[in-house]
């Protein structure tokens, strides 16, 4: 077998590996093999994370569309399904910047959704689901 003589670019590799480990804790920054398993395990945190942040958010916004729609004596659901029977196709984001920066546009729509919303009555007129149906049966 040929011998390999890696010469510049394994410390080029050593190099931008140490680079990324530049401010960890003793070793960790100086000393290739612990340098090694920290970036890795520095990069797979932070590849989480970017999957995290998206979900993080979207719980956000529905707790302060949630906590304004309360406001408007309406519950989150009520308030979505509201909107989506008004035709409104604002998403989650938008809703909740403009609870927080107009609190006046979001009474707004609270009050479109509320008045759009299915009433108690038509749901009560709904036929009963095929399941719960099949089991009263039995």
């Amino acid at each position: 077998m040929p011998r390999v003589k890696r010469g510049t670019v394994r410390r080029a590799k050593r190099k931008k590996l140490l680079s990324l480990a530049k401010g960890y804790y003793a070793n960790k920054s100086k000393l290739y093999r612990a340098a090694k398993e920290s970036v890795d395990t520095a990069l797979k945190y932070a590849f989480v994370g970017r999957r995290r942040k998206k979900r993080d958010f979207r719980r956000l916004w529905v707790m302060r569309i949630n906590a304004a729609a309360r406001e408007h004596g309406l519950t989150y659901g009520q308030l979505i399904a509201g909107l989506k029977a008004a035709g409104n196709d604002l998403d989650r984001k938008m809703l909740a910047d403009l609870a927080v920066t107009s609190p006046a546009a979001f009474g707004r729509l609270a009050k479109l959704a509320a008045d759009a919303k299915p009433s108690s009555a038509a749901r009560a007129a709904r036929p009963a689901r095929p399941k719960a149906a099949a089991r009263a049966e039995s």
